[in-house]
């Protein structure tokens, strides 16, 4: 099938590039940047000279539509809410790597986005993507909204507790996620400068960060539940990866061996969740490059509350291999097609 990639020379777009690369079921057939439009994919990315020599295009609804099969969105914000429910109408399959469709009340998108939401009827339609937990649906689909990357460690991390009775729902859940510069895009910007992000760490966007209500949202839907979340992020000083310290109130004690149990169980058949041995907690570079979500826990028992870690690449996992393992879903093919690598280490 022909895959098209619009917002292809950013760090997303250029990771699905990398991982569709070697995939036997596809071949790249058009590659779409606005802001590159013109130059050679090899202009942008000198490391695929005599691997790929692909132009990079402007955008054409046309020109995509006569050309491809699949279409991926790996664009801001914004983008993919206008022009991906026109794609989808002519049956092509679409992924959108943004949040334009994550969130499935237009006003939550307003209120945390600050732009007009898409049309009701293709909130409802996109399909949330995180295959762990809506396997079923997404295969029967063709139009996918991927999760955010903080929200796909986060929520992998929480799940089996969400859908267990273990949870004082009295107490936010509190998520720690601490990212890469990677995740900020290829955009040049004052703060991702290497003298401002060398040896240094920081905060940002305490209670306000935008992937707070996807995580909510999607929790609740497990749980059946209201579920409250506090999210604070933080950015340290590595090119990639995401850890996410979850900690979650119980309402019995309980200890970390069942626990440990009771997250294997859960993921058994997720080839691409591992969950660590008791005592065994993950790292970032464990899972660098891949589809994997690393997971380990651990609890407290003088305050009866869960610890949980859990690590994913967030080009990966929280973004472009997510996608992948989505497409390979909605085609009936086994979803560790062209995903089953080894991490880079160190």
């Amino acid at each position: 099938m022909k895959v098209g990639i619009i917002g292809a020379s950013g760090y997303g777009g250029v990771e699905l590039i990398r991982n569709l690369h070697n995939h036997p079921k596809v071949s790249l057939e058009l590659l779409v940047s606005s802001s590159t439009q013109g130059e050679q994919l090899t202009d942008q990315f000198p490391q695929l000279h005599n691997i790929m020599e692909l132009p990079l295009n402007g955008f054409n609804e046309n020109e995509i539509s006569s050309r491809v099969d699949i279409l991926f969105f790996a664009t801001p914000a914004g983008v993919a809410k206008d022009h991906a429910p026109g794609f989808v109408e002519k049956g092509i399959q679409c992924i959108d790597l943004s949040g334009d469709f994550r969130l499935k009340r237009g006003s939550l998108y307003e209120e945390w986005y600050k732009d007009a939401p898409a049309p009701q009827e293709y909130l409802d339609m996109a399909i949330y993507g995180l295959p762990e937990l809506y396997r079923d649906e997404i295969s029967k689909g063709n139009f996918i909204s991927n999760p955010g990357c903080y929200p796909t460690a986060a929520l992998l991390g929480m799940a089996p507790l969400l859908k267990s009775n273990l949870v004082n729902y009295s107490t936010p859940v509190i998520v720690d996620g601490k990212t890469g510069v990677s995740g900020a895009g290829r955009k040049p910007a004052k703060g991702m400068m290497f003298s401002e992000i060398n040896e240094n760490t920081k905060a940002y966007k305490p209670g306000s960060h935008r992937h707070a209500p996807e995580m909510e949202q999607i929790a609740a839907d497990i749980s059946g539940k209201e579920s409250a979340v506090i999210f604070n992020p933080h950015l340290v000083p590595m090119t990639r990866g995401i850890l996410c310290t979850i900690y979650i109130q119980l309402n019995e004690t309980i200890k970390n061996v069942a626990v440990n149990q009771l997250y294997e169980n859960f993921y058994q058949d997720d080839f691409f969740v591992r969950v660590r041995p008791e005592k065994s907690l993950p790292a970032t570079k464990d899972v660098y490059g891949t589809n994997f979500c690393d997971i380990g826990t651990s609890v407290d028992q003088r305050t009866n509350v869960l610890s949980v870690i859990s690590v994913i690449d967030n080009l990966g996992k929280g973004a472009a291999t997510q996608a992948i393992q989505n497409m390979n879903l909605i085609n009936g093919w086994n979803e560790q097609t062209g995903l089953d690598v080894v991490p880079v280490y160190p």
